[in-house]
């Protein structure tokens, strides 16, 4: 899993490439602590991960615990303010920019997100409740996304319009896995 993420980066899976993300790539090393989290199932091992996840978060300013729910191919494009619900769903191939929110919602649309592969959430968008976002959907920069947003169309503005393009995060997800 660690690897897939790396090509998502690079589009190699060399153990050179990983050590060089992990040391000088702070997004990357979020990722890489994140997946090590995930993996580990001895306790004292999972502890000594959880400490290095912590310390990359107060580094970066990202909050994604390691209980979310993310598929392979996860790649931080820009690091800082990024919040991730520990209950959200989120498939392959997944992009995030720096100051997106994707969190819980109370009320009508009480719940959490459920994202779909290749998906590209631009800067400073914001994904709250219990929505469906779909395949091949690109999140524009400063969306504020509270309704489902289909396959293959792009979500922009505040409230959120819905503009059908095929493929509308193709050309922003780059070394596909």
């Amino acid at each position: 899993m660690i690897y897939d993420d790396l090509y998502r980066y690079t589009g190699k899976k060399t153990f050179v490439l990983l050590l060089r993300y992990v040391l000088f790539t702070p997004g990357f090393r979020y990722v890489f602590f994140l997946r090590k989290c995930q993996q580990s199932k001895n306790s004292i091992v999972k502890i000594f991960w959880l400490i290095c996840l912590r310390l990359c978060m107060h580094r970066t300013g990202i909050q994604i615990p390691y209980q979310t729910r993310i598929d392979n191919g996860f790649r931080i494009a820009h690091f800082g303010n990024i919040v991730i619900n520990p209950s959200a769903s989120i498939g392959k191939n997944f992009n995030i920019a720096n100051g997106v929110t994707i969190g819980n919602a109370s009320g009508k649309k009480s719940g959490v997100p459920v994202i779909g592969n290749n998906v590209y959430v631009s800067a400073n968008a914001v994904i709250i409740g219990r929505v469906k976002i779909g395949d091949n959907v690109l999140v524009a920069p400063n969306a504020f996304v509270n309704i489902d947003i289909p396959d293959g169309a792009i979500a922009l503005g505040n409230p959120c319009q819905i503009i059908p393009k095929h493929k509308a995060s193709e050309k922003y997800i780059v070394y596909k896995i």
